[in-house]
């Protein structure tokens, strides 16, 4: 625990610093940074810096109305002076001098002139104390390397935790359905009497297709897990080519169809004719088009009403647009739903790995594309993706 910020902290040294950060991946580096610099700048007083996580000393942050992070505040000696920004080294460097005559004046202050000590013993001093705060330093960032790694273990040890429960559960309806599919073929076919096949061939068609359909929507399921076990750094493969956006998405409705039917929802389609085709990779493409659509599915109620449009929009990008008439996607997360494994509150409960938008997005990007959602609790959602116009 801190002493009171209006104070000295604990330490001897005459000049006492705060470095508020949070628990994003930069602020080690900006930790490091900082304690680099204030390491190799000529000091000639001691001094004393302390590292403060705002999500755990909160409080701190209030007291001294923070507004952003990373901040440096010199709370000793007064006037208490706060840099904050990305660009704090550049800050310190004009004001470093300032505050080594504030440490001066201090201890002017507590030694008078008759007991003044001598320059080289303050030297001595501060090289003694810049030595022991060196170590110090170098194990404090270890600690809080340390401490960040273990967090992020730890979050994905449960996130793997949780893919598993949900990967057996999810898993299990397309295998049924494949199964099924595969008994009641096996059933009527007699391989040394091929002729006593008596189902009736749109049957057979049917139960192919089915079976064929489901094989998909495994295949499709496990390589979004695999790629979001890869991370959002890893290189991500794509192979563009010329692509009738129009053909794909028919398809890729044609696939939803018993779904839809499942939950008596209505599918609207605007897709034009005309439209020009797209430079795109047709399986991503697919890929995302599946994932929309099937939390369109997921969230809207029965008797509900889904939309998949299309447009030119400009010479250079075709839009395509689904909409649903669920329940809306809060104002403040309509940017973190496309967050790796992010999920609203309410969904925690719900089917789903909070992998499926974070990987559309890194579909489209890779196309050079945007994605983005207009929603509303009133009306639903409506997700866009543009993807560039194929130039012969």
């Amino acid at each position: 625990m801190l002493a009171p910020p209006e104070q000295p902290t604990n330490s001897e040294a005459p000049l006492q610093l705060l470095l508020f950060v949070d628990k994003r991946p930069i602020s080690w580096q900006h930790i490091r940074q900082i304690r680099t610099y204030l390491q190799q700048v000529k000091t000639q007083y001691p001094f004393d810096l302390q590292v403060i996580d705002v999500g755990e000393q909160p409080y701190l942050a209030e007291h001294f109305k923070l507004i952003a992070t990373p901040s440096l505040i010199k709370i000793h000696p007064e006037p208490k002076q706060t840099l904050a920004g990305s660009n704090i080294i550049a800050q310190l460097e004009n004001c470093w001098s300032r505050w080594q005559r504030s440490a001066e004046e201090y201890l002017a202050q507590q030694h008078p002139p008759t007991e003044a000590l001598q320059l080289d013993d303050l030297r001595d001093m501060g090289a003694g104390s810049i030595s022991c705060s060196a170590e110090m330093m170098r194990l404090s960032d270890e600690i809080f390397r340390l401490k960040q790694e273990n967090e992020e273990l730890s979050a994905q040890l449960h996130f793997k935790d949780r893919l598993i429960a949900m990967l057996a559960h999810d898993l299990r309806n397309p295998l049924t359905a494949v199964s099924i599919a595969i008994e009641t073929l096996e059933t009527h076919y007699k391989p040394h009497e091929p002729q006593r096949f008596n189902l009736p061939p749109a049957l057979t068609t049917q139960l192919l297709k089915h079976a064929r359909t489901q094989t998909r929507t495994i295949e499709r399921m496990i390589g979004d897990l695999l790629e979001a076990d890869r991370g959002a750094t890893a290189c991500f493969s794509s192979v563009p080519q010329r692509l009738d956006l129009i053909a794909l998405c028919l398809d890729v409705i044609q696939q939803f169809k018993n779904r839809l039917n499942a939950k008596s929802q209505t599918l609207k389609t605007d897709l034009p004719s005309d439209l020009p085709l797209v430079y795109a990779d047709p399986e991503r493409i697919h890929q995302v088009m599946m994932n929309l659509l099937d939390n369109a599915n997921k969230y809207t109620p029965e008797g509900g009403t889904i939309q998949v449009s299309a447009l030119h929009r400009t010479t250079q990008r075709v839009q395509v647009t689904i909409c649903d008439t669920g329940k809306g996607i809060p104002e403040e997360s309509q940017k973190q739903i496309f967050e790796d494994r992010f999920r609203l509150q309410r969904d925690t409960t719900e089917e789903g790995y909070g992998i499926g938008l974070s990987l559309c997005q890194r579909i489209i990007r890779a196309h050079h594309g945007q994605i983005w959602v207009d929603s509303s609790p009133s009306s639903g959602s409506c997700f866009h993706f543009t993807l560039p116009v194929y130039q012969r």
